[in-house]
């Protein structure tokens, strides 16, 4: 006798395989999709970033809010993934909204400038999220940053650099 096909045991079987892989798959896929949101949010504000440093180099002090820096209110600094950008004492923070994904919906991000303590007319860094200033470096701005760690990509995540050489 000859068996064509698949039984209903061994169809099951593999659609609960499926199933489980799926199920596995769907929160990275999620993560992802809010990591290239956040970094489209976070294109918004290079303009921005220019704005301070000009501000910066002519008054060796960070601007205290937007209109100081020359930037339009935040309820004008908006994208697809952003509902406002605020500038506070040098530090760029970011709202997200609009058609972000739900999970951080109302959350902040921030960018915060990074100088060189002793040498004022260094380049400016940037620091992101969680981010730290590297040693010799100080981050200026209070961090508001309430975006959970896991959408974060690496360069915003705090990472305690260790110095070999005291």
């Amino acid at each position: 006798m000859l068996k064509q096909g698949f039984s209903l045991i061994e169809l099951m079987i593999v659609m609960a395989i499926i199933s489980v892989l799926a199920t596995m798959s769907l929160p990275t896929f999620q993560g992802a999709i809010i990591r290239a949101q956040l970094q489209e949010a976070i294109v918004l504000s290079d303009g921005i970033k220019k704005s301070i440093h000009q501000y910066y180099e002519m008054h060796h002090t960070f601007p205290d809010d937007n209109a100081s820096a020359q930037v339009p209110q935040s309820k004008h600094l908006i994208g697809n993934f952003v509902k406002g950008i605020t500038v506070q004492n040098g530090a760029i923070h970011i709202k997200l909204g609009n058609r972000i994904n739900g999970q951080i919906a109302g959350k902040f991000l921030s960018l915060r400038p990074s100088i060189v303590t002793d040498s004022p007319n260094s380049p400016i860094s940037w620091v992101c999220g969680y981010a730290e200033a590297v040693n010799g470096m100080t981050a200026i701005g209070d961090n508001q940053t309430s975006v959970p760690s896991l959408y974060l990509s690496p360069d915003c995540h705090s990472w305690k650099i260790v110095d070999s050489n005291p």
